[in-house]
């Protein structure tokens, strides 16, 4: 099978997030299967127009701000006569709209609609592009086939008057043998982690407003943030302002030695997001034997097992994450369930397992598109 994707980023793009895990442990397994990968996504000053990445033939053009205006003018003059089986489109940030253009059974990606938690993050402008393009969305890709990552993105699409019946669930998932996959030893001191990109729309200022509150009761406790991202001046700034800076560590980007070795030692890992599209670091904190609290919002409820590997809380609510966060430092016996849970739940997820099931989808959508002509 000969496979085209259009996304905004590939792997190495260092604005990549989870959408881009999602696609290259995916897509790189497919590749493996003896398939034929392409990738068209953005260009940045580092990265080269081309290059093959554990079987993905990657071109990149254009820039992060306009790359979506490249695709169709590529597809058109590039990639239409190339005879491809099936076309991807991978809707991470402004939609391609391909149902316009694309001829080859088109199979989408999604992973949650922004809506109206992109004014969280961007200017009244800039964020009013990305609301109004996803609203278009419902006009474009209403008779699309979609694989989606959660229930809960499903539904989302389903409220907004999509067919069920042209959706499946590829979720997200960890590479196993990449983590311990028990429970390590832990830190000395009571530690709460964050693990994520600091972006506003995430709202870690929610988790350094708890902590402060949890440090009158636990004043050896620590808390640690990694990760990088524009907010990151934001939350340093608040950290000196609630007085815990002393007791707050800003790791920035951390390699995955690293990152495995952090989470392992932390009591708790604590996702503040007000919306995801699941919530991948929820379970490779739970791949080191580490809980979580989590946030009860779309796609980060379907990454948590409450009561098994971590608890949940409502958004926004300072109040309850810190009674969340005292319950498990203060309670060695549900901090060890919670802890032997989270391997038991990380063990169901597996990039293997997603990646037959896109393959399967790939194979149902070009069969279905055939019939229908």
């Amino acid at each position: 099978m000969k496979i085209l994707i259009f996304n905004w980023q590939d792997i190495k793009n260092p604005f990549g997030g989870g959408a881009e895990v999602h696609l290259h442990e995916i897509f790189s397994r497919i590749a493996k299967m003896d398939n034929e990968v392409w990738l068209y996504c953005c260009k940045t000053p580092e990265l080269e127009y081309f290059e093959e990445i554990d079987g993905i033939k990657i071109f990149r053009n254009g820039n992060r701000n306009t790359f979506n205006f490249t695709v169709k003018s590529a597809y058109l003059n590039k990639f239409r006569k190339e005879k491809f089986d099936i076309v991807i489109d991978d809707i991470n940030k402004i939609p391609f709209y391909t149902p316009l253009y694309v001829k080859e059974p088109l199979l989408a990606i999604s992973h949650h609609f922004f809506g109206k938690s992109i004014f969280r993050e961007a200017n009244p402008i800039s964020a009013s592009y990305v609301y109004f393009s996803e609203k278009l969305m419902d006009f474009v890709y209403k008779k699309t086939q979609f694989a989606v990552v959660s229930q809960s993105t499903m539904d989302e699409f389903i409220s907004r008057g999509y067919d069920p019946k042209n959706f499946s669930i590829v979720q997200n998932a960890i590479t196993q043998e990449k983590f311990p996959m028990k429970v390590a030893n832990k830190s000395e001191f009571p530690t709460i982690a964050y693990f994520g990109r600091l972006k506003k729309y995430k709202s870690i200022d929610h988790l350094l407003f708890a902590f402060a509150k949890v440090d009158k009761i636990f004043p050896n406790a620590r808390l640690h943030i990694l990760g990088k991202g524009d907010f990151m001046p934001s939350l340093q700034k608040l950290a000196v302002e609630l007085n815990i800076y002393d007791k707050t560590k800003f790791f920035g980007y951390v390699s995955e030695a690293e990152k495995i070795e952090l989470l392992s030692s932390a009591w708790v890992v604590v996702n503040t997001s007000m919306k995801e599209g699941w919530g991948i670091t929820n379970i490779e904190a739970n791949a080191c034997g580490t809980p979580v609290i989590s946030a009860n919002v779309p796609g980060l409820k379907d990454s948590v097992s409450e009561g098994i590997s971590g608890l949940l809380y409502d958004y926004g609510n300072i109040n309850q994450l810190t009674e969340k966060l005292e319950a498990i430092l203060s309670n060695q016996q549900l901090r060890n369930n919670l802890s032997e849970g989270s391997i038991q739940w990380a063990s169901l997820f597996s990039w293997d397992n997603s990646a037959k099931l896109m393959l399967e989808r790939c194979k149902e959508v070009i069969e279905l598109y055939h019939k229908r002509k």
